[in-house]
């Protein structure tokens, strides 16, 4: 894998980028090509998987469950174990629609290029999200099809690379889905519309929230290199995942955006660990507190947190407007009047509906790509993730330009920390502890 690219791109630009994001599961960009963008020999779509964990295995799943013939013929993961877990659940639940031989599971740093060389039409990237614009660039490169889970990358620099390479995705006329399901979830579909028709009124502060007890951990086991250690276990570090802001709450601050068609141009937050800060819980903060301004002077405020315990779970999306108020995730309306509205229709399996939409239009050749208001939507946690690491009141214009690139040089499990990270200033290394560097407001570079 190579270095990241760096780059810059200033707030027009990257809003000529972002154009999609007010769609809900419409699109971005003129596409070009006539022609769909899979073999059209026959009917069947091939799918590969990169990245073999519950998620990837999930959306692979999801993808296997669309209408008209698709099969998985390849699976790729950095660990041997978690591929042939995939394809064995896999089958398990899809029977012959799972056709994966020995020789197309691929294990490695590399194994992505091999399942993306494998033939596929499409690729579903799940891997841990710090490596997503290196893979997306790459299929977009081979002129696949794509379905990747959110966010779409953990630093300023990977979403500028990211965006490169989907401005080349959409000039192929590649379909792009990304796993930001609420687009596809009828109750946010006819209640973000109703906010954009005006029955809310002028906003005056939208509020989201992601706090729960926190996910899973994975404990350093002895023979473990510092690679596979923080690979195995990368939820906490936040080259990886981002920290749970990112990897979390992108979820509502994408609903934000959306309910705003844009983004905010102004972040001023605070967080840190109080509760998660043993040795496995990495380098990340367990909660963060966020105020987002929008370029109107619209205020978001946001929570997320990791406590476990008897503290209040809260995962949802709400607007506050001059004529009434939206609880957004629950399709409800009430109006300054005393009258209600609620969302009584039907509501299938967003998780399911994402990959039947990204389906139908590969099959008939519709334009779809949501890759741009995924970049957008990971950006805005990064940059609230920035806010709170810094301590500092920061724009969108610093974030988006920033060259902090967070990750390896190298990507090699054999290497030491010294050549993981030869800056010292961003190296992600334990101490005899076994405990890692937590950043420092007002010390450590977070942007």
């Amino acid at each position: 894998m190579s270095d990241t690219e760096k780059g810059t791109a200033t707030r027009r630009d990257f809003l000529k980028t972002s154009a999609g994001i007010a769609a809900g599961a419409a699109v971005a960009g003129t596409l070009v090509r006539p022609m769909p963008a899979y073999a059209q020999a026959s009917d069947e779509i091939k799918i590969g998987l990169i990245g073999c964990g519950g998620r990837g295995t999930g959306a692979a799943g999801q993808a296997l469950s669309t209408k008209g013939p698709v099969k998985l013929i390849c699976v790729a993961d950095a660990f041997i174990d978690q591929a042939k877990n995939a394809v064995k659940n896999l089958k398990d639940e899809h029977g012959n629609r799972v056709d994966v031989k020995d020789d197309n599971v691929f294990v490695g740093f590399d194994a992505y290029k091999q399942a993306i060389d494998a033939g596929v039409d499409l690729i579903v990237i799940a891997t841990s999200p710090g490596f997503r614009p290196i893979h997306f660039e790459y299929a977009v490169e081979k002129g696949k099809n794509i379905f990747m889970e959110k966010p779409v990358g953990t630093d300023a620099p990977g979403i500028r690379r990211l965006l490169e390479a989907n401005k080349k995705a959409k000039e192929k006329n590649l379909k792009v889905g990304v796993g930001l399901q609420r687009h596809h979830q009828r109750n946010y579909l006819e209640t973000i519309k109703r906010i954009h028709d005006g029955e809310l009124g002028d906003l005056d502060l939208i509020r989201v929230y992601w706090n729960d007890a926190g996910v899973w951990v994975r404990p350093r086991r002895p023979e473990q290199t510092e690679m596979e250690y923080q690979m195995r276990n990368w939820y906490y570090f936040a080259w990886l995942c981002g920290d749970h802001i990112t990897e979390q709450h992108i979820h509502n601050l994408d609903v934000a955006n959306w309910i705003k068609n844009d983004h905010p141009v102004e972040a001023y937050g605070l967080g840190g660990r109080q509760v998660l800060t043993g040795p496995d819980h990495g380098q990340i903060y367990d909660h963060h507190y966020v105020e987002f301004t929008y370029k109107d002077g619209t205020k978001c405020v946001s929570q997320c947190r990791h406590w476990p315990g008897k503290t209040d779970h809260n995962v949802s999306e709400h607007a506050h407007g001059v004529k009434g108020y939206s609880d957004v995730g629950s399709g409800y309306i009430k109006f300054r009047d005393g009258k209600e509205w609620r969302y009584r229709g039907p509501n299938p399996n967003p998780y399911q509906v994402e990959h039947d939409d990204l389906f139908d239009a590969i099959r008939n050749n519709k334009p779809y790509n949501e890759g741009d208001y995924g970049a957008t939507s990971s950006m805005t946690s990064i940059f609230g993730r920035m806010a709170t690491y810094s301590g500092r009141r920061i724009t969108w214009d610093e974030a988006i330009n920033s060259d902090l690139d967070l990750h390896p040089k190298v990507y090699d499990f054999k290497a030491s920390v010294e050549e993981l990270w030869p800056d010292p200033s961003v190296r992600v290394a334990p101490d005899k502890n076994g405990r890692y560097p937590v950043p420092i407001p007002g010390v450590t570079r977070s942007f």
